[in-house]
């Protein structure tokens, strides 16, 4: 561990160096609140557009079902989902150790945002004008640098987020947004099934749906760019080079919560090895049209619309622990019900119920790590959790696929369930609630 500069100064140099930072603490917190207003418009909005575009990518509906249309093969669609979470396996630490030692993060957080978004752009452009085996392998390139990006977007804009938003906002900050853009998307998804994918529009509608994602993320971006006003952080960690702060790792896993933590979030990433086989599931046993994708995507992110400000307002009053346990036990039910579906309700039912968990589950991930130790820790430790996440969620969508395609679909969604009671069990019994200790 890096040693603190105070400890090697005399007595006198030392005390108006504390007063220095205290100094700077003091103008930090009246930057954040002076500027609060507007920081969270900028943030509602991007994060509003954001979850609009990105939520019609990440729903088990549209990619999982254009892969499949590409292959036809439930191997091919696990390996799809794979490569976005193995994009993001190295990126987190990376996008961490560039911002940690910066007192101002937007730049890099920019340029990042940016980068995913071009990833939107490539697959719509691939779709339309490529085909055959260049469109597979221009399609799974797309979604390999989409993880990529992603994994350091979600460490460089949840920091600056911790920055001008308090703790106390957090949540229903997110909830909001995520009502917001929930609502969008939802919406979206039903005339995106209906009217582009299913007439097939500009002669491949899901092209036409990941160029409207693009348009919508990168409105959210523009307004962040304009709008953001970002503090200079009063500490910062000293900047060290890249392997010697990896060698820096275990002390995080000092924090006993923070390592059950960990451990619960493994788990619950096993639990998505279904995911993205909900869609091929409910096609064995309903018929699977562009209007049934929009209807379902529309449960899966209207969930989002309804349940989310629930999640929120739990987690800013008692703690995101508790959404969290309440995410887990809540996906694991709506999974067990999709295994026994037979009607089209039933998938309804279970689509809807999912898409509350996982949208809840994501808020919880990313706000309670934040609230684990020192601030200046915050990058890394959401690098490293993201990290040991995507790592799992690599390797989840391939096990999937060559477990769904040797012995068939139930066995991927007996493995999510029980992963998903393990990680329940762990945040039951083994992490206290960070705002108590």
């Amino acid at each position: 561990m890096s040693q603190d500069p105070s400890s090697t100064l005399p007595p006198d140099a030392s005390a108006r160096r504390a007063g220095r930072v205290e100094n700077r603490e003091r103008a930090y917190d009246r930057f954040v609140e002076g500027n609060l207003r507007r920081n969270y418009f900028a943030h509602f909005t991007h994060g509003m557009l954001g979850m609009t575009g990105f939520r019609l990518i990440f729903a088990p509906t549209f990619v999982p079902a254009y892969l499949h249309m590409l292959t036809g093969s439930a191997f091919w669609v696990g390996m799809g989902q794979a490569l976005i979470q193995a994009g993001a396996i190295a990126s987190p630490i990376m996008g961490a150790a560039q911002i940690e030692h910066r007192r101002h993060v937007m730049p890099a957080a920019m340029t990042i945002g940016v980068m995913m978004r071009v990833q939107l752009l490539g697959l719509a452009l691939a779709g339309w004008f490529l085909t055959g085996s260049l469109l597979l392998a221009a399609t799974f390139l797309f979604l390999f640098l989409f993880g990529f990006f992603l994994g350091s977007q979600r460490v460089a804009f949840q920091v600056v987020l911790a920055k001008v938003i308090p703790i106390r906002l957090r949540g229903r900050l997110q909830a909001w947004r995520n009502l917001a853009g929930g609502a969008i998307a939802a919406g979206l998804s039903w005339w995106a099934g209906v009217y582009l994918i299913g007439p097939n529009v500009f002669g491949n509608g899901y092209a036409t749906t990941f160029m409207m994602a693009f348009l919508l993320t990168s409105a959210g971006l523009v307004t962040l760019y304009v709008f953001m006003r970002e503090p200079s952080s009063p500490t910062v960690r000293a900047q060290m080079p890249f392997m010697e702060r990896l060698k820096e790792f275990p002390v995080l896993l000092e924090d006993r919560d923070y390592r059950n933590f960990l451990i619960a979030l493994v788990f619950a990433t096993m639990g998505r090895i279904a995911i993205p086989f909900c869609i091929i599931l409910a096609g064995r046993r309903m018929d699977i049209d562009g209007t049934a994708i929009g209807l379902l995507s529309l449960a899966f992110l209207g969930a989002d619309t309804l349940t989310n400000l629930i999640w929120g307002t739990l987690g800013d009053r008692y703690g995101f622990r508790l959404t969290f346990i309440g995410t887990v036990a809540l996906w694991l039910i709506s999974l067990t019900g999709m295994l026994f579906a037979t009607a089209p309700w039933h998938f309804l039912l279970a689509f809807f119920g999912l898409g509350a968990a996982m949208s809840g589950n994501m808020m919880s991930v990313t706000t309670l790590v934040l609230e684990f130790g020192h601030r200046d820790d915050i990058p890394m430790r959401l690098a490293f959790s993201t990290t040991a996440e995507t790592s799992i969620a690599t390797l989840g969508p391939i096990m999937g696929g060559v477990v769904a395609s040797v012995f068939g679909l139930v066995p991927v969604f007996l493995i999510s369930i029980a992963a998903l009671a393990v990680a329940l069990a762990v945040l039951v019994l083994a992490v206290r609630e960070p705002r108590h200790l």
